[in-house]
């Protein structure tokens, strides 16, 4: 079974076609190695998370730690910003839903919590 670990010492590949999309199963196991908060939504086309923060400086911290990890991937997630909040949500488009990126996008956010 991937670790946690695992996906954030991961890089994101250029994934391009269908081929690359995880079936339901892979993307089930891969989701046990994430932490609590992390959900497969949308039939399996992405995975979603909700950050919770005691304020907005820190959400926006947050947010912009996120965007500069993702720029890093060339992999971006879609972002809901509020006040207390962020709702992150990663898939995969050029392959249709889910993909090994989205995952260690997933775990690469985790692990900004911890610095």
């Amino acid at each position: 079974m991937t670790t946690l670990a695992e996906l954030a010492a991961s890089r994101c590949m250029p994934l391009r076609g269908a081929e690359h999309q995880l079936s339901p199963e892979r993307a089930a196991d891969l989701s046990k190695a994430l932490p609590d908060g992390w959900r497969v939504v949308d039939d399996g086309a992405a995975i979603e998370k909700t950050f919770r923060f005691d304020d907005y400086y820190r959400t926006m911290a947050f947010v912009n730690a996120l965007a500069f990890m993702a720029h890093g991937e060339d992999h971006h997630p879609d972002l809901g910003v509020h006040y207390n909040r962020c709702v992150v949500r990663f898939s995969t488009h050029d392959v249709g839903g889910l993909s090994m990126n989205d995952f260690v996008c997933a775990a690469k956010a985790e692990a900004l919590l911890q610095r």
